[in-house]
């Protein structure tokens, strides 16, 4: 077991130059760089960026979101060992495989280290795009209980859970609250259906109709993309989200990237082929662990009922998890990354150091 201080939980305090406060997400954290920094590393590193472009380094952590709370566990374990180093490293595979298979970019321009990655910035899509292969997690829970229509989608009768779906679905939600949209609430990833985008494309930041359907392309064709390796490597690529944006480069071109990170067991679900074939589903995902945090729970419900996020959040911050909970979570990232990347994921005894020393040596980015 590694000790809490290998464990990287607090990303938001390095002394990276920035001029704007650090964006800290559930996961990662953002600094955005000057811009005197910025053109000076598109310019020594030759990004295929737009010259004036804005840059940040993204540093990922190892905390542990499920249920849009932060969790921790006992012995002060703020994070999962590895799982930083984990996700960078599936996301960093699978990017480089659309890349070899003349897929669309990424937001990513280099990889300093292994919790770190330099962005361009780009304008988001305020769309999560889901993708599902098979019916299961809230999609199941909703159809058992009647539910036929999923995003304007309609489902046919006599489906079983966690078996496939006759086709690819996608069903999008809003990222963030998006107002005046009609037919759309104003609130967090609400499903919307891709009428409502059609008809309100540049509410969601789509600059033209018909990068509505570039979007649906890229999505089926990274789905494709990852189903295909995983299946090489005995994993059912059962549902993910990606995340789109806009982004110019070095010749001005504008054009539609993956952001964020795609493929991970984060982002997605992802089955171990044989136990499935056996009638067994073995999570090597972060669904694993959220199924622990259910039955953990005497009532299962607080974590499940957006009404309730104030019981929910006092459940994050009064109870310290099993140690065991995290250990096994922490197996279950470093197996799937190893067996996607087809190398040991390494692990550092002082991540945050290490970050420092690259971003100063190699960057000139550390006051």
């Amino acid at each position: 077991m590694r000790s809490a201080d290998q464990v990287l939980a607090v990303n938001n305090d390095l002394p990276i130059r920035t001029h704007q406060p650090v964006h800290s997400g559930k996961v990662r954290s953002v600094y955005w760089l000057t811009p005197e920094d910025s053109a000076r590393l598109i310019q020594e590193k030759g990004y295929d960026v737009a010259p004036d472009a804005p840059l940040a380094i993204m540093v990922i952590s190892d905390r542990i979101s499920a249920f849009d709370c932060i969790w921790h566990s006992e012995n002060g374990l703020n994070g999962v060992p590895g799982k930083g180093a984990a996700l960078n490293a599936i996301s960093n595979h699978w990017f480089g495989l659309f890349k070899q298979q003349g897929l669309a970019d990424s937001h990513i321009l280099d990889i300093p280290h292994p919790f770190v990655w330099i962005v361009q910035k780009a304008k988001p899509v305020m769309i999560e795009a889901i993708c599902r292969q098979y019916i299961t997690g809230s999609m199941w829970r909703a159809y058992s209980q009647g539910e036929r229509e999923f995003c304007g989608i309609e489902l046919p009768e006599g489906l079983e859970k966690d078996k496939a779906l006759p086709e690819l679905l996608i069903t999008p939600s809003t990222k963030g609250i998006l107002k005046g949209i009609p037919g759309v609430p104003e609130a967090d990833d609400v499903n919307i259906t891709r009428q409502n985008i059609l008809e309100n494309f540049a509410a969601f930041n789509f600059e033209a109709e018909q990068d509505v359907a570039t979007y649906e392309q890229l999505l089926k064709e990274g789905f494709a993309v990852i189903q295909a390796a995983l299946a090489d490597i005995a994993q059912i690529f059962v549902d993910t989200k990606f995340e789109f944006g806009y982004v110019t480069d070095a010749a001005g071109k504008r054009k539609l990237i993956y952001m964020d990170e795609v493929g991970t067991p984060d982002s997605s679900r992802i089955w171990d082929k044989a136990a499935y074939e056996r009638g067994e589903i073995i999570e090597n995902s972060k669904e694993g662990f959220r199924q622990f945090l259910l039955n953990y729970f005497p009532d299962p419900d607080i974590l499940l009922n957006k009404n309730r996020m104030p019981e929910r959040e006092a459940l994050a911050r009064d109870n310290a998890l099993p140690t065991e909970a995290f250990n096994a979570l922490s197996q279950t990232y470093l197996a799937i990354a190893e067996k996607i990347t087809g190398a040991p994921i390494q692990l550092s005894d002082n991540p945050k150091q290490e970050i420092i020393d690259i971003l100063a040596r190699d960057y000139g980015l550390i006051d």
